[in-house]
């Protein structure tokens, strides 16, 4: 009797240190910069974009994971309020009452910058009789004097649909004209379908030469040119690209904030840190889009050649 006591007893203590070992060897479920999991949400327009920076920041850092869902600028803000999304990726940073009801909230201010820039792009089908507009013509088309039907990127509170009420309407209502697409993807194709149609959507979605899709899509849709509000000369046009949203001459630009919620240095401060630097503003800058943290000079270089 004594010895199954002790041996149970034994047992148990047997039990017990391999349960602890092997609660030793569990993952730290912390995030670190470059360890970890962690959820964003993103403008839906910035999805080409951002899905090149995670496919790079992945294959540098393997033992990361961000998860990402694409979704309206106003679904982003709305998954900041939650715990489970550290970082939203938009087109605006917080005003100062937002940024105190998250100090309310969480102790502590979230962090945000802006990234890169953006332009809202003005899209017609290659059959269309216009693609030239001033910001005159674009507001008549956006209110519905002007009746032609305007595609949007989104049937909720999209980035676009936000700057276009904010920059060219100016408080104006939208027309009834304009209609609602699910995504950018249907944005484009009812355009590439429709000579007598105007859409909306983020550069990163047609203004990279280098891709196989977007050059596909480019034979059957252009880029309109918008007229320049700051040019001296006028009747002056833009297409919108890298180099004239870098001069001001596109006028439909629009910033790329991340917003960060983390007091600490995890895996959003990681990314961050990625899409700030060298690397991470080289993917804005191959993806046509101006880098806000570092500039990149093309410089000519002279080799004087030896007489031998």
């Amino acid at each position: 009797m004594k010895k199954s006591v002790l041996y149970g007893f034994l047992g148990g203590m047997l039990l017990f240190f391999v349960s602890c070992n092997r609660s030793g060897k569990k993952e730290d479920p912390r995030d670190t910069p470059t360890t970890g999991f962690i959820r964003i949400s993103v403008d839906e327009s910035f999805k080409p974009v951002i899905e090149e920076q995670l496919k790079v920041h992945h294959s540098s850092f393997p033992d990361t994971r961000i998860e990402v869902s694409y979704k309206s600028e106003a679904a982003c803000f709305r998954d900041l309020q939650s715990d489970s999304t550290r970082m939203i990726i938009v087109a605006k940073g917080l005003t100062d009452k937002e940024a105190e009801i998250f100090e309310n909230s969480l102790s502590f201010k979230p962090q945000y910058g802006i990234l890169a820039y953006d332009a809202v792009t003005a899209i017609v089908n290659r059959a269309a009789k216009d693609s030239v507009f001033t910001i005159a013509q674009l507001k008549d088309i956006l209110s519905g004097r002007n009746n032609i039907t305007a595609v949007m990127d989104g049937k909720n509170a999209t980035s676009t649909i936000r700057y276009l009420q904010d920059s060219v309407l100016r408080g104006e209502p939208l027309g009834k004209n304009v209609v609602a697409a699910r995504n950018s993807d249907e944005v484009i194709e009812v355009v590439s379908n429709n000579p007598n149609v105007i859409g909306f959507v983020g550069l990163s979605w047609v203004g990279d030469s280098y891709d196989p899709k977007q050059v596909a899509q480019l034979k059957k849709i252009r880029t309109a040119l918008v007229e320049c509000v700051t040019c001296e000369e006028k009747d002056l046009f833009a297409k919108p690209s890298q180099a004239s949203l870098a001069y001001g001459q596109y006028p439909l630009a629009r910033p790329l904030y991340y917003i960060l919620k983390e007091n600490s240095a995890g895996l959003g401060t990681g990314f961050m840190n990625f899409m700030s630097l060298e690397r991470g503003q080289l993917i804005f800058r191959r993806s046509f889009l101006v880098p806000a943290k570092m500039g990149f000079n093309n410089r000519v270089g002279k080799i004087k050649e030896s007489a031998d």
